[in-house]
């Protein structure tokens, strides 16, 4: 038998075992699908119109998990508000970077894959956050050595992706390019990270809500914090220079 197809099934019948092993699944038409029985979500603009974004929650907490990265000159994307509250009197300088001109808290203005010497300096950043960025940039390779280049050597980088999320509205100044995966975001950063290490959040009942729209005020802790790996909504990789 070709190799490949012999590996193929192998893999099938692996998810067949795997199949069985799991909880009971009712069977089709015995589901209430209740208000999410709509073509259209609950909330078009991700629930900012509702309450508090799961994805957000997400985030929070992984940057309070590694609070103790938030230290000395940290670099902070769009505004410096997990700077500040996070990093609190551990933060010696705060820089926000925004890529045009405008934004009123923004310190430098540059686009962070064509940035150069010049435009930011090389070792300079104790700590990078860069949450819900990196989706945006058209190349993501580029983008990570620049981040590289301005940490100073053993500063860190903290920086988070949408995994299952709705898509930016195309005809928006900044829509998504891609998505990660906590398997691809391993690759990446170490390409150019020799330390770095990815977390993932979610369950499928977050991912459903995130999809639709509904809050974190709307679903216990214990159903917002609980993680299935097979179902990312968000990714974070915490790296070291």
């Amino acid at each position: 038998m070709n190799p490949i197809l012999k590996q193929g099934r192998r893999a099938y019948w692996a998810v067949r075992r795997a199949a069985r092993k799991t909880v009971y699944a009712p069977p089709p038409g015995t589901i209430d699908f209740g208000d999410l029985r709509r073509l259209q979500p609950v909330s078009r603009v991700r629930g900012w119109d509702r309450g508090t974004l799961i994805d957000r929650y997400y985030l929070v907490k992984f940057l309070q998990a590694h609070a103790a990265d938030i230290k000395g000159h940290v670099l902070e994307f769009a505004d410096d508000d997990c700077t500040v509250k996070i990093g609190g009197k551990a933060v010696v300088k705060s820089d926000v970077l925004h890529m045009i001109e405008g934004n009123p808290k923004a310190t430098i203005v540059a686009d962070i894959v064509t940035a150069d010497e010049d435009t930011i300096p090389s070792n300079q950043f104790d700590c990078i956050i860069c949450t819900q960025v990196l989706q945006y940039v058209t190349e993501l390779d580029r983008a990570i050595e620049t981040l590289h280049r301005i940490l100073k050597p053993g500063g860190v980088l903290l920086a988070t992706f949408p995994g299952i999320n709705q898509l930016d509205d195309p005809d928006l100044a900044w829509h998504d390019q891609w998505h990660l995966t906590g398997h691809m975001a391993r690759r990446v950063f170490a390409q150019y990270f020799s330390d770095s290490a990815v977390t993932t959040y979610g369950n499928v009942l977050t991912a459903i809500c995130v999809l639709q729209g509904i809050t974190v005020e709307e679903l216990t802790t214990e159903e917002v914090d609980y993680h299935d790996p097979q179902y990312e909504v968000l990714v974070a990789v915490r790296a070291v220079k």
